[in-house]
């Protein structure tokens, strides 16, 4: 059965996908956003009647998404289709909706798309400022306001204060010194893909633990608007 309705949920993507399939799949000079009017919110993706619909973690509405920030979430959707699991989303753009049927989702911002059964019920997200890692290699960051906690396979977790640069274009980087070792983080809006589990993010990342480089991908938590 479940089977059944991953095949399904691909075959409904198709036409969207097929008229989509032509473009960039990503800006190679990031313009920033503006985010003014737009909200932020993290639900369900599926499909039906040759739609994409979003329905948010705390609503039971859904929304017929319209990509009009070109953010080719109809190809992530159609990639991770035929994987395992809720197709999660966490996304900015208009909302909006009358009565109790359906409304209408102007997407402006895609951070990520994966499969997940309990990204809803994420107890830190709205704490988080930025969450960076990756499978393989296992490295994974949390940065808040209270500092940034590292964890890597094989090696003690890390909870260090830091700084943060930026450097144009959206870019910056965290920088550590503490306990004898130098960390850095660096971060890129650059739409980045997680070679195991297929998770799509809206950022690159790479960490520097002592001149030791370990690559991933990224997005901003709920304590970050932008």
């Amino acid at each position: 059965m479940m089977r059944t309705a991953r095949s399904l949920l691909c075959f409904a993507l198709l036409p969207l996908f097929a008229g989509c399939q032509m473009l960039p799949m990503f800006n190679p000079q990031p313009q920033v956003p503006s985010m003014a009017g737009l909200t932020r919110m993290q639900g369900e993706l599926s499909a039906a009647d040759g739609k994409l619909l979003f329905k948010p973690c705390t609503e039971d509405r859904r929304y017929a998404v319209s990509d009009g920030g070109g953010t080719s979430v109809l190809q992530e959707a159609a990639t991770l289709a035929e994987k395992q699991g809720k197709l999660f989303a966490d996304l900015r753009g208009k909302f909006s909706a009358s009565g109790s049927s359906d409304g209408q989702l102007d997407l402006r911002q895609l951070y990520r798309v994966e499969r997940s059964a309990g990204a809803c019920g994420d107890p830190n997200f709205q704490r988080l400022i930025l969450r960076a890692g990756s499978k393989n290699p296992a490295w994974n960051v949390d940065v808040s306001a209270k500092g940034m906690m590292i964890e890597r396979a094989g090696q003690p977790t890390l909870a260090l204060p830091y700084l943060e640069e930026q450097l144009g274009d959206g870019r910056f980087n965290l920088t550590s010194e503490a306990n004898h070792q130098r960390v850095e983080l660096w971060v890129a809006p650059q739409r980045c893909v997680d070679p195991v589990t297929g998770s799509v993010q809206h950022l690159s990342a790479e960490l520097r633990v002592d001149g030791q480089v370990q690559r991933g991908c990224g997005y901003f938590g709920g304590s970050r608007n932008d």
